[in-house]
């Protein structure tokens, strides 16, 4: 006799409530697989496949079971387990608990399995329970100190009241509660409107969700379906239409309530587009306070839950009978009327030589366990008792049941042959024998018969569905249709590619939903012709919609020009909105596509261009979405979202600083990335997401129109990590893409990253330890190297730019005086390169800053980098080669040519000498440098010309050496002063101003057969 456990205490349980579409069932999904391991229980093995899928599609089917009472999919180790509520245990000690649609406790048949799951199971960490809004006041009285949370519909729901069957919109679900009922209305609708799906619940799973999909595909306009689809299947449904209102509910024939026909009414309208509901046949139009509490959802309270006792007292089969019968203790709940289990164990009761069998309480307690084999054949109770005997009496004289009874049983059912009535009973037979399989210890060989009975019920669910589909849907109808009549005196058709004819001359072109005459004729022929060729068209427009409905997201694209394309053909065209990531969609076709087939191509289009984005671009819409963010962590995910997954760090720093780890280690968790200059998402640094993301910005600011649009997506689509700027692009594209403009050169932001993890060693490498870095100096300062060069495909000129870009400073150093502090000997001539080359045109470049933004401190930025400790993201390195050759066609006495280039050089110096070049030698620059750049540069905004410098702690090398040497030396004298500012002491009132001295340029003989030579006389031709 076990024990009766107490009603838990509702601290620690939340009860979200509310109607249908109401997205429950997905933020039960989210907040389980948030924790480290977890359960739901869903009321239909149908939606328990469905949420399966989905928390598979997240976590991996490693981590996720199945369990029903049909079928048990657990691999080892699953954290994550998603179950029927009858196929729960008891007793859990995962971390999250879920139950779904709790309303069902209050039902005759099986809520009390639904009231025990509620009343005592529980989270280690979490438990929800969800369900409609009428279960609020109950739950309050039954579990003190529950929360409560109450979640309104994303779309309303209104009543269009009474239509004919065969006038009810497409899109629609009729609604019956017998099978009798659902037969002959799809049969109606099959000769009317050319098919219909049908689901039923005595329907096998498989089979139901064949004819979902037959529905969701568009093969067929109508659903003709019983209260099953009340349970949480997700339908893209417009209208529900009550055929019936009356059911029978396993004891009598009663109306439903307000709160059952609002359940099954609320599967009309998705997400936030808006649904409706009515009634057809010959059920009679709901009185206005029926429509008005449907409309509001507002039902009366459910007053009490069904109840049945687990104290059951094996020590007989009269003592268990007696257990059964005790009364709830608490007020709120009521005995549940007997359900199948106890039915047949009434029956069984009446057996002598069952009686006789069991004797013991173990027996007693597996004649119980017998006792719940479902009853999916819906016979008579003595006959479904006689199948229990047979099972009972094998388990208990032989240990498992008798392998040639099971095999004869299911034999029988293994045939395809038959009509629908008969295939249905099979399949309920064969699933008597599935459950069987799946009980613990109940076969000799268990993995044997699951996969027997698997594969009949699969094969029986795919004769059903075709039995079904031929029944129900007249294909040839569903054409005709949607066809008109052709005119009688001139014969039009359209071929495969759009071509248009009439009486085989060709008068224009089809392409996708929009006609071009090219006939040239004129008069009453030349209208006769078009007058037939419209025709044709109105034939070809209504196929071509249903169609172009019926087709899958592989059909459809998003062009970079904004048009959506079905087929290569543009069918739509997008255009800006309130919100960005949902645009407007223009349809782009004649007036002869109108009525439905308008509607339903619109429709489509629209359903693919939000799945699209919302795939394309998943994590900006998770984090936009994320409800486990609190506090600051919350306020930087709404602006990396605001600025579409890219964020400079110095505009948010002090947010960064005051983020603990916990809330970074959230962030990071929906793929943002903590990087020294920026804080991004690597995920839409991507080609795809990058392009969609500008296409999306140009949308909204007619940026399609502005130069260089085009060309700059067609460089993002080949996935570089730099590209070479162009001065008439928008630079706005660049930050959207996810690129940063430096100078020449516009680097992905990823890159950024990496290049700042190789210079971070390098700063923080000390004198006296054994091993010098590439390119490590004395701790403070660092040189460029072939590994900064290669990753950022640019040349040293572009590099000293991008350097200086980012708010680091260069100093200038003899390349002597390099050597002696490497302890390289001058004699040395097989010595590495350890520095980069300044400009060999001898003109200085302007310092390009970040779309006219302040310079970063690299300190500021180097410390953040390390407190992140984030790995590098992975990144694509695109067309990295062909940047630095394109740079050196344009400058090539500034890049490295090669061996052959080189050794050339070294035969030009030997006639020419060349003084030294300096070496630059690289460090951050200092927080005042950066803020003084900031003001100038907001003094000078606007005024200054093209490639000037930009704020970035440096004056662009266009303004030649003087602004060199007074903006880099001025900062570094009045450094040496303690920060005074003024004059020099040795010249009062006058700012000092020094210049740098160069070595003037040499020119060079050039080998006339080289590039570089005809590249020359080609530029002095252009000049002339």
């Amino acid at each position: 006799m076990t024990s009766q456990p107490l009603i838990l205490s509702g601290r620690g349980v939340t009860a979200v409530l509310g109607p249908t579409n109401t997205g429950k069932t997905h933020f039960a999904i989210e907040r389980m697989v948030a924790h480290g391991s977890g359960m739901i229980g869903l009321p239909l093995r149908l939606l328990a496949r469905e949420v399966y899928t989905r928390v598979v599609e997240r976590v991996g089917a490693a981590q996720v079971a199945l369990i029903t009472g049909e079928e048990r999919i657990v691999p080892k180790g699953a954290r994550f387990s998603v179950c029927t509520v009858e196929a729960m245990p008891r007793e859990t000690n995962v971390g999250f608990v879920a139950i779904d649609e709790v309303q069902i406790a209050g039902d005759l048949e099986r809520g009390h399995i639904f009231t025990d799951r509620l009343l005592h199971l529980r989270g280690r960490e979490e438990t929800l329970l969800l369900g409609s809004a009428t279960m609020k006041p109950i739950l309050l009285q039954l579990l003190p100190g529950i929360t409560i949370v109450e979640r309104p519909r994303l779309s309303q729901l209104f009543y269009s009241g009474q239509k004919k069957i065969t006038r009810l919109p497409q899109r629609t679900v009729i609604v019956a509660f017998s099978a009798d009922e659902v037969y002959a209305i799809a049969e109606l609708i099959r000769r009317q409107r050319g098919g219909a799906a049908v689901v039923l619940g005595a329907l096998s799973p498989r089979t139901r969700n064949a004819q979902v999909g037959l529905y969701q595909s568009g093969d067929v306009e109508y659903l003709v379906a019983t209260d099953a689809i009340g349970m949480g299947l997700n339908l893209d449904v417009d209208h529900v239409a009550f055929a019936q209102d009356r059911k029978f509910d396993g004891y009598q024939f009663r109306n439903l309530n307000a709160g059952e026909l609002g359940q099954i009414a609320g599967r009309a309208g998705r997400h936030l587009r808006d649904g409706t509901f009515g009634v057809t046949a010959r059920v009679e139009p709901f009185d206005a306070e029926l429509v008005e509490r449907l409309e509001t959802h507002h039902f009366d309270p459910v007053k009490v839950l069904q109840w049945r006792t687990v104290q059951f007292d094996f020590s007989s089969v009269d003592a268990l009978k007696r257990s059964l019968e005790a009364p709830p203790r608490v007020p709120g709940l009521t005995r549940a009327l007997p359900a199948v289990d106890q039915q047949a164990l009434e029956h069984l009761s009446r057996y002598p030589e069952l009686r006789d069998l069991a004797t013991t309480p173990e027996r007693v307690e597996r004649l119980w366990e017998t006792c719940a084999l479902p009853d999916y054949r819906r016979i008579a109770p003595a006959q479904h008792a006689d199948l229990i005997s047979t099972l009972f009496s094998d388990l208990v004289r032989y240990g498992t049941v008798n392998e040639d009874f099971l095999a004869e049983q299911v034999r029988r059912a293994d045939r395809t042959e038959g009509e629908i009535d008969t295939l249905s009973a099979r399949i309920a037979q064969i699933r008597t024998w599935t459950y069987v399989s799946n009980r613990a210890g109940w076969l000799a060989d268990p993995t044997h018969w699951q996969e027997k009975t698997r594969e009949i019920e699969d094969r029986l669910s795919d004769a059903l569905h075709e039995r079904l589909t031929k029944r129900f849907v007249d294909r040839r109808t569903s054409v005709l249709m949607k066809r008109l009549r052709e005119n009688a005196m001139l014969e039009a058709e359209i071929s495969v590619n759009g071509d248009v004819f009439v009486e085989g001359h060709h008068v224009g072109q089809l392409a996708g939903f929009r006609f071009t005459s090219i006939a040239t004729s004129e008069g009453p022929d030349a209208k006769a012709v078009l007058a037939a060729a419209q025709k044709a068209l109105v034939l070809e427009f209504e196929a071509r919609a249903a169609r172009l409905h019926a087709s899958g997201n592989n059909d459809l694209a998003i062009s970079s020009d904004g048009l959506v394309r079905w087929l290569g053909d543009p069918v739509a065209r997008l255009t800006g909105s309130d919100h960005m990531l949902h645009p407007r969609v223009l349809l782009l076709a004649d007036e002869q596509l109108s009525g439905n087939a308008r509607d339903h191509v619109v429709a489509r289009i629209e359903r693919f261009v939000n799945h699209h984005i919302s795939t394309v671009l998943k994590p900006l819409d998770d984090l936009s979405r994320a409800e486990d963010l609190q506090g600051l962590a919350k306020g930087l995910a709404f602006q990396l979202v605001e600025n579409l997954g890219v964020l400079f760090r110095r505009d948010v720093s002090e947010d960064v600083k005051s983020l603990d780890q916990d809330a970074r280690a959230s962030m990071r968790r929906y793929g943002v990335r903590f990087g020294a200059y920026h804080i991004f998402m690597p995920a839409l640094l991507k080609p795809a997401p990058a392009e969609l993301i500008t296409l999306l910005w140009a949308l909204n600011n007619d940026g399609l129109d502005k130069p260089g649009y085009g060309d700059l997506i067609s460089v993002l689509a080949a996935g570089r990590t730099s590209v070479v700027t162009d001065p008439s692009y928008e630079r706005t594209f660049y930050k959207l893409a996810g690129f940063r403009f430096l100078g020449k050169r516009a680097v992905r932001v990823d890159i950024l990253e990496r290049l700042a993890d190789l210079i971070r060693p390098l700063l923080q490498w000390k004198q006296g330890q054994a091993e010098r870095p590439e390119g490590a100096y004395d701790g403070r300062r660092f040189m460029t190297t072939t590994a900064m060069l290669s990753i950022l495909g640019a040349t040293p000129d572009d590099m000293e730019e991008i350097l200086k870009g980012l708010g680091y400073r260069a100093d200038s150093v003899p390349p002597a005086e390099v050597e002696a502090h490497l302890g390289i000997k001058p004699a040395d001539k097989d010595a590495p390169a350890v520095a980069t080359e300044p400009s060999a045109d001898g003109e200085d470049k302007p310092v390009a800053g970040d779309e006219a933004a302040p310079a970063e401190s690299p300190t500021v930025a180097a410390e953040a980098a390390a407190s992140d400790a984030e790995p590098a993201a992975e990144t694509t390195t695109g067309d990295e080669g062909e940047a630095p050759a394109a740079a050196a066609s344009e400058a090539p006495e500034a890049v490295d040519a090669g061996p052959a280039a080189t050794e050339a050089a070294v035969d030009d110096a030997a006639e020419v000498p060349a003084e030294p070049k300096p070496v630059l030698l690289w460090r951050p620059g200092g927080r005042n440098d950066n803020q003084r750049a900031e003001q100038g540069e907001r003094r000078g905004k606007g005024r200054r010309p093209e490639g000037a410098g930009r704020g970035n702690g440096n004056p662009g090398k266009s303004q030649g050496d003087e602004r060199r040497g007074g903006g880099k030396r001025a900062n570094d004298e009045r450094s040496e002063r303690g920060g005074q500012k003024g004059p020099r002491p040795d010249r009062p009132g006058k700012p000092q101003q020094r210049f740098e001295a160069k070595p003037p340029r040499k020119e060079k003989p050039l080998d006339p057969d080289s590039p570089f030579a005809k590249l020359a006389a080609l530029k002095e031709q252009l000049k002339r």
